[in-house]
């Protein structure tokens, strides 16, 4: 695969989409430039009717003001003094008004690109981590994952649309102006031309080192966030183990530490400022000394008036000149966010239909033949597991923890594919099926049921578009959950709060039973769904599944063999592998683990 782009080019690659729009924006920026050069122009005329003198020369004079004189030479010098006086003001009132129009049309360009990059970057970034396998959000902290989407993409915005495209925009500002400067002097200007680059020798060393502080920096700030995070997700542990004091200690040990890496950061960024506005200063005072000996004195070469212009100009030209200067600050200090959201986004994609893919059906049987498994290389959770489930059938799957009970049914959905063998749906391999085409013909209760901070209704139908109300009831009823939720404050309306705080843990399981009800899948997957229970929601829980598995093929993960009994035939996994399968009746009467285990759970 050949090495991603970095740096600008990548950067400069989202403003594909909008090159019109940025087109136009600099366009706009060009008039603007102009008619501000323009007024500046202006200022020659106006002090030389002001003093008495005829607005414009007659011979001789600047390159600008021979331009000057032909687009508006005859109404300058029109009648008296004070209405040529009057015609200047009038002119310079309209090159102001038309260039803050235009002014303001490329700053409302700026925004709707950057705006748009960010927008379109984020959803970019959404929708490649709905891609990425599930053991990158194992092994990648939340806080930072969150930080990478909103903080990190709002610096790459910065660096895109407002670095880049105010660097453009200056560009063309100092071009223009440094046009017009050599209009009026070109010994002034060559003056300043040549002392540029020096500048540029005294911010590059600091600019390297704000690079790496940048970098270190967003990866703390990700740090804090998931700080943040873990703390209000585990606010019931933190104050049932009286431990607030400790997590502020932690924060504050972070929050430290966050402060030395901005403090250290802005130590660079801070500098470039106040240096490229010193070095302004001294050629502007350079610009005075030799501008005033070239101005005065018996061989001036150079009129009063367009020294004071030049001046002018030139003052004009140093907002510019240090935001250009400040650009590879803000670029170091973008480009470390870039990196961290182009680091995700460069990760190979685990999800997603590959060519060749079908769309799955069932009618048959599933089968495991020789499956293994590792999460990580050399330490096999699933070792050579054969199995066969005919449609219809109930299978339950036992063993102690760590025994590759869920790892085993999480192949079902293709979340992880198997390291070596195979799983065939009527046959054909699961990887010949789409994933989305898989997962349609699955509905999977858990043990932790996951709910949104959104309404019942909205929960039930998660992942489904326009279903009737009376559809969500029934399925509800079904469930054992309809009742429950009428008496909820608006009902079906109701929303449940984050994780569904709102309910109990038997009200939760009856919700997640309710949505694979309503999906009608015809394989169901059950991992530890009733475990956690009371005796009544274990209850009510236990008579909702039953509904639910009517009719369907069933993977059943139990702890709690009492409830497996039923099952047309029980697997036992121990330590990656299958050691005994048969009926409860069977396995029962051996002399095997799954004697030993109901023993222990039934020996008083």
């Amino acid at each position: 695969m050949a090495a991603p782009r970095r740096g600008s080019a990548r950067l400069l690659s989202l403003l594909h989409p909008y090159k019109l729009l940025f087109a136009g924006t600099i366009a706009a920026t060009v008039v603007s430039s102009v008619l501000d050069g323009f007024t500046f122009v202006l200022l020659i005329p106006f002090l030389r009717t002001l003093f008495g003198d005829s607005a414009l020369p007659s011979q001789g004079g600047s390159q600008v003001e021979a331009v000057l004189d032909k687009i508006a030479g005859p109404f300058l010098r029109a009648g008296t003094p004070e209405i040529a006086l009057r015609n200047v003001v009038i002119v310079l009132l309209v090159a102001l008004f038309l260039k803050n129009i235009t002014q303001y049309l490329s700053a409302l360009g700026q925004v709707s690109i950057q705006e748009g990059i960010v927008r379109d970057l984020r959803v970019r970034l959404f929708d490649h981590l709905q891609r990425l396998p599930l053991g990158y959000f194992q092994r990648t902290r939340a806080g930072q994952t969150i930080a990478r989407v909103i903080s990190d993409t709002d610096q790459v915005k910065t660096a895109v649309s407002a670095a880049l495209a105010s660097l453009l925009q200056n560009v063309v500002v100092i071009i223009v102006y440094v046009v017009i400067l050599f209009g009026l002097s070109v010994k002034l200007t060559m003056l300043s031309l040549l002392l540029a680059p020096v500048l540029l020798l005294i911010i590059r060393p600091m600019i390297n080192r704000l690079r790496r502080r940048s970098r270190e920096l967003a990866a703390e700030r990700g740090e804090v966030t998931s700080h943040v995070g873990e703390m209000i997700a585990s606010a019931k542990l933190v104050r049932a183990y009286v431990a607030e004091a400790f997590e502020l200690d932690r924060f504050r040990v972070l929050a430290e530490r966050y402060l030395k890496r901005v403090l250290r950061a802005q130590r660079y960024s801070s500098l470039t400022s106040p240096v490229s506005e010193v070095f302004g200063g001294v050629m502007i005072v350079l610009i005075l000394v030799v501008g005033t000996r070239l101005a005065l004195g018996t061989g001036a070469t150079l009129e009063p008036a367009v020294l004071i212009t030049f001046l002018a100009v030139s003052l004009r030209l140093m907002s510019p000149i240090k935001s250009v200067s400040n650009y590879p600050t803000v670029m170091a200090s973008a480009t470390a966010s870039a990196e961290r959201v182009f680091e995700v986004l460069d990760l190979p994609p685990a999800e997603g239909d590959r060519p060749g893919e079908t769309t799955a059906e069932f009618s048959d049987r599933i089968e495991f033949r020789g499956v293994s498994f590792e999460y990580e290389a050399s330490e096999p959770v699933l070792r050579d597991v054969d199995l066969e489930v005919k449609r219809g059938q109930i299978v339950a799957i036992v063993g102690p923890s760590g025994a590759g009970k869920t790892t085993l049914v999480d192949l079902l959905p293709r979340f992880y594919e198997p390291t070596r063998g195979a799983i065939l749906m009527d046959s054909v391999p699961l990887t010949n099926y789409t994933r989305t085409s898989v997962r349609k013909l699955m509905g999977i209760v858990s043990q932790e049921t996951v709910l949104l901070n959104d309404t019942v209704l909205a929960n039930v139908a998660y992942g489904l578009k326009d279903v009737p109300l009376e559809q969500v009831r029934a399925a509800a009823r079904a469930a054992n959950a309809d009742e429950f939720i009428m008496r909820l404050p608006e009902g079906y309306a109701t929303v449940l709060g984050e994780r569904g705080t709102r309910l109990s843990g038997g009200q939760r399981q009856r919700i997640a039973i309710a949505r694979a009800l309503l999906r009608d899948p015809p394989i169901l997957i059950l991992d530890e769904a009733t475990s956690a229970l009371d005796t009544e929601s274990e209850r009510l829980v236990q008579e909702a599944i039953e509904r639910l598995m009517a009719h369907r093929t069933v993977f059943v993960i139990a702890h709690r063999l009492a409830t497996v009994q039923h099952a047309d035939f029980i697997v036992v996994l121990a330590e990656g592998r299958i050691v005994e399968h048969g009926s409860h009746t069977n396995l029962l009467a051996g002399d095997g683990l799954y004697r030993r285990l109901y023993n222990l759970q039934f020996r008083s």
